[in-house]
């Protein structure tokens, strides 16, 4: 990727605009990811259980069956492995806050060293200080699901709610996550806002982003 232009904020951060349409804001420390940082999302109840199964649904409607095994990195409280394991018979996770595993699931330590027919990321990848890790994830099929940055104008740019300094670093739209992962050898099957029926839009454009992408390594 190479630079086109930098702008900063009205709250003084900094970002990098990149040719493939990739935003990146230049950081200095990272927010810590423990246990405190999850918690919240437990509290959502019925509408995680609901979100679990649009996720699943998705992958297995896009890549046309069930996977044999399946990873989700940042797997937080568990809540998709939990419908994964009713019908996938090997579902590994990965994620730094130390929050447990679920049962008859594997934690994995290295995302990079073993093969998944399916390996996720829901909410995750825009949080990593590198993403280039993308082109050396051994995997068939790649899910990825995030804030949708449409970047209107910079004025929408400063208050959109998806911008959180030091936490969200990276932001994507459509066409600059395809560009990303075409670049990593990933060809997108399809993309869709589905997030939105439970993760409601405060106007008029999408809200989150989720998309199915094919190894063209395989």
């Amino acid at each position: 990727m190479e630079i086109t232009s930098k702008f900063q904020t009205q709250d003084g951060y900094n970002y990098i605009v990149y040719d493939n349409g990739l935003i990146q804001q230049e950081f200095d420390t990272l927010i810590d990811y423990n246990n405190d940082y999850i918690d919240p999302y437990n509290q959502l109840g019925i509408k995680l259980d609901i979100m679990s199964s649009l996720r699943l649904g998705y992958i297995i409607g896009s890549i046309g069956k069930t996977p044999r095994s399946i990873l989700d990195v940042g797997y937080g409280n568990g809540s998709f492995l939990l419908s994964c394991k009713k019908t996938i018979s090997n579902c590994y996770g990965n994620d730094i806050s130390g929050y447990s595993i679920p049962d008859d699931c594997t934690f994995v330590e290295n995302i990079l060293d073993d093969w998944f027919e399916v390996i996720t990321f829901f909410d995750v990848l825009e949080h990593f200080e590198d993403i280039s890790f993308i082109g050396k994830l051994n995997c068939k099929y790649l899910c990825i699901s995030l804030p949708w940055c449409h970047f209107f104008d910079k004025d929408w740019f400063n208050g959109w709610k998806h911008r959180k300094p030091n936490e969200h670093i990276w932001h994507f739209n459509l066409n600059s996550l395809e560009l990303f992962c075409k670049e990593h050898g990933f060809t997108m099957i399809n993309h869709t806002n589905i997030e939105d029926i439970v993760r409601t839009p405060t106007d008029s454009s999408e809200n989150i982003l989720t998309a199915v992408f094919k190894n063209n390594k395989i």
